[in-house]
């Protein structure tokens, strides 16, 4: 089979316009970024219409090469449109960290990718480059004030802040600032994270048009006044200058699959940090100008499923129609207790005792009142016995369920799952959402239910310095936000070895950061990372330019 980046430059795109022209997007409101690129104006949502119907893509925990959900939905979406159906993917933009250290690309793969490619892993628009700069400019302006005002009464007492980068870059997590005398600065601590955990990121992505990213920024909590009263944005007057970096921004980005299909990419916060989920303004476009929007959240269920519901179609008032649950041989081998090497052998035994993990899942999505699809992404090494197994389990369970082969076929290959999507969303449709908590309870509360009924565990610890800000952000009146698990993708625990279902653990939180622009809390367990770490051998070691083409991008 050929690789990802030759399938891509062998495939001949559409021109921008044709493809926004096919679902009726005016042409005054493309704004393009070459031929295969645009973006869409923001003002297009101000229209009101029937909007198409909404289907989540999520998975079971994953194993570290991860489980394809982005080549799922945008099968998913090729094989719709296969089908006669009118059917846009909506998906979140890929960050340079893991693109140039483990994870590679995410823009797909095989004949289920969104183009072009290239672009679309590297600078693309240019979104995640104008939210590092308005994150980091806030940061300069802040430190500006502080040291302009260090010795009068409007001086601040403590910096919240920090600043990004989209690299990966451990050495940067924690920094001292302002070193070599008071002309540079006033010395102190301070750290990055990546671009896709900033507040930035959370507030374009959760943003419903312009005028509320400027009413987010200018709510944002940047650090405490001399008399321990919060200090955003708006003290420090520059609201307006950071909603000018994000302007073009906040239009969400028009591009096209292997098989011209169009497809929104926009934003990219991580799920295992950040709450996951590309922008409501993409997702609401493609719901606007779709009869079928399909859409996917970070990782898990567990993790970027839980934030899709209680985060994000809460604030903007989404319902999904149905979620498609991804799983695959491996992964389930995986949490049957197979070795990682081994994972490719063939081994029905290991699926069936990894069937704990996808049933958790399953249990987990249908709290929110959701129907659901198991779809198998299936891969070369897999047995027809092993995929007998996992569809014999489905049967037993009720579950709807079929094979993903848009990797090798494009949207022939995901035909079979379109319609059975199709016939569940006609026959069986989701509830009306349940949320997993009311935002009015108190943060302990809303974090033990994620914690118990999302996760397993029988308990939840707070350290010491995670409950006095806990404490802290109640007296503010800042608890009454949904909350943001920050945790390993890698198991329901807080250990990333504890694969299948574990439950009767306890999670420890170790730090509580608010976001009062996202509004939301982030909750910090385990050894989770707001600033990755590059593996020993980068990808960047396979990525370079040979006659004009790049190479090793996947």
């Amino acid at each position: 089979m050929k690789s990802d980046i030759q399938i891509a430059r062998e495939t001949q795109l559409k021109d921008i316009r044709e493809v926004a022209e096919s679902i009726n997007i005016p042409a005054d409101a493309v704004k393009l970024y070459g031929n295969h690129m645009a973006k869409i104006d923001v003002n297009l949502l101000k229209e009101k219409g029937k909007e198409g119907k909404l289907i989540l893509v999520s998975a079971i925990t994953p194993t570290k090469a991860g489980i394809g959900k982005t080549t799922v939905s945008i099968g998913l979406a090729l094989g719709l449109n296969k089908i006669g159906k009118k059917a846009i993917v909506a998906l979140r933009e890929p960050s340079l960290g893991p693109c140039f250290g483990m994870k590679g690309g995410a823009a797909g793969g095989g004949y289920a990718q969104v183009l072009p490619m290239e672009k679309i892993n590297l600078h693309f628009t240019g979104d995640f480059h104008a939210i590092t700069s308005a994150n980091n400019m806030i940061a300069a302006l802040l430190d500006n004030y502080a040291y302009q005002n260090r010795n009068n009464e409007n001086g601040l007492s403590r910096i919240v802040w920090k600043r990004v980068l989209d690299v990966n870059d451990r050495s940067l997590r924690n920094i001292l600032t302002g070193l070599g005398g008071i002309s540079n600065g006033i010395p102190t601590e301070a750290g990055f994270d990546i671009t896709p955990a900033s507040e930035i990121m959370a507030i374009l992505c959760l943003a419903t048009d312009m005028d509320d990213l400027r009413r987010r920024i200018d709510n944002i909590l940047l650090g405490y006044k001399k008399d321990g009263t919060p200090f955003t944005v708006k003290d420090l007057g520059v609201g307006g200058a950071i909603t000018v970096l994000l302007m073009d921004a906040i239009d969400p980005n028009l591009v096209q699959t292997t098989e011209g299909t169009p497809a929104f990419i926009h934003g990219g916060p991580f799920a295992n940090i950040a709450h996951g989920c590309n922008s409501v303004i993409a997702t609401k476009m493609a719901m606007k100008f779709g009869e079928y929007t399909v859409t996917e959240a970070g990782f898990g269920a567990d993790l970027g499923g839980e934030k899709f519901f209680d985060i994000k179609c809460r604030q903007a008032g989404l319902q999904p129609a149905l979620t498609v649950l991804v799983a695959t041989a491996q992964a389930l081998k995986m949490h049957g207790g197979k070795d990682q090497t081994e994972l490719k052998e063939p081994d029905p035994s290991a699926i069936r005792r990894g069937f704990s993990n996808m049933d958790k899942h399953v249990s987990n999505l249908r709290k929110f009142g959701q129907s659901v699809v198991i779809c198998i992404n299936r891969f070369p090494t897999d047995t027809d016995e092993e995929i007998d197994t996992i569809r014999q389990h489905c049967e037993d369970m009720d579950l709807p369920f079929a094979i993903n082969n848009a990797f090798t076929e494009g949207g022939e290959g995901a035909v079979d799952l379109a319609n059975i999507v199709v016939d569940t969303i006609k026959n069986k449709p989701s509830c009306p959402l349940a949320y997993l908590y009311e935002t009015k309870e108190n943060i302990k509360s809303k974090v033990t239910s994620i914690t118990r009924e999302i996760y397993g565990a029988s308990a939840v610890e707070f350290e010491s310095s995670a409950m006095k800000k806990l404490k802290q952000l109640e007296e503010l009146g800042y608890d009454k936000y949904p909350v943001c698990i920050a945790k390993t993708q890698y198991s329901f625990t807080s250990d990333p070895k504890k694969v299948g279902a574990p439950s009767g653990f306890i999670l420890k939180v170790h730090d509580i950061v608010v976001n009062t622009g996202a509004e939301m809390i982030i909750v910090i367990m385990g050894d989770i990372m707001r600033m990755p770490g590059l593996p020993k051998v980068p990808s960047a070691e396979h990525i370079d330019i040979v006659n004009g083409n790049i190479e090793g991008l996947s």
